[in-house]
């Protein structure tokens, strides 16, 4: 939807806040934080970027399992969470891990640089999504996963802050990505109840 990356893009966002918002456990993603790392499939010395790594809630859990020979590219449309998570890897001293601004546009990874892109409640922030998936295809190795964790939107059932605030349902979501080249591989049962995890192939 437009706009709606406008507060993300504010200089004086107040992190903190997001902070005490996003890692909740009233919040499913958090509450499944663990479940929905490991479903990834990741292992030492892989390559995944974290694209809207935002406050930094999925960093820990795949630095952990790619190992210090592997990266995590923390990918982050925000100047204020870019900042946050720059310190918050250093403090940690996760020399694997490294932030990279993205544009609107694009993900602003190298060609073929990662074998999984993953995302969490991120993709229906994709405000140009044809652009946005093509920049992801690029950065994957042929081979490469690309994961999707979002949210429903099922009228008569989400929530109606859900269904005014992301722009399209799961189905659609599929459609998008598959008309980008990727491969829907499977949907992954994680318990989930507002959202859903999809994982794609890049061929």
């Amino acid at each position: 939807m437009p706009g709606i990356n406008t507060n993300f893009l504010d200089p004086n966002l107040d992190a903190d806040a997001f902070v005490k918002r996003f890692e909740t456990e009233s919040r499913e993603v958090f509450a499944k934080r663990s479940a929905i790392a490991r479903a990834c499939g990741l292992r030492e010395g892989m390559a995944v970027a974290d694209v809207g790594a935002g406050t930094g809630l999925f960093v820990d859990y795949f630095a952990l399992d790619v190992k210090k020979s592997g990266r995590v590219y923390a990918v982050e449309l925000s100047e204020v969470f870019a900042e946050r998570l720059q310190k918050r890897i250093v403090s940690r001293n996760q020399s694997q891990v490294e932030v990279v601004r993205c544009t609107e546009r694009d993900v602003s990874l190298p060609e073929g640089s990662v074998d999984t892109v993953f995302t969490c409640d991120t993709y229906h922030h994709f405000e140009y999504p044809k652009a946005t998936l093509a920049s992801i295809y690029r950065a994957l190795r042929p081979g490469g996963t690309f994961v999707i964790v979002d949210f429903e939107r099922i009228p008569g059932k989400t929530r109606e802050w859900l269904l005014n605030h992301v722009r399209c349902g799961k189905q659609q979501v599929i459609r998008e990505v598959t008309d980008a080249g990727f491969v829907l591989m499977e949907e992954v049962a994680l318990g989930l109840e507002e959202n859903y995890f999809l994982r794609f192939l890049r061929l």
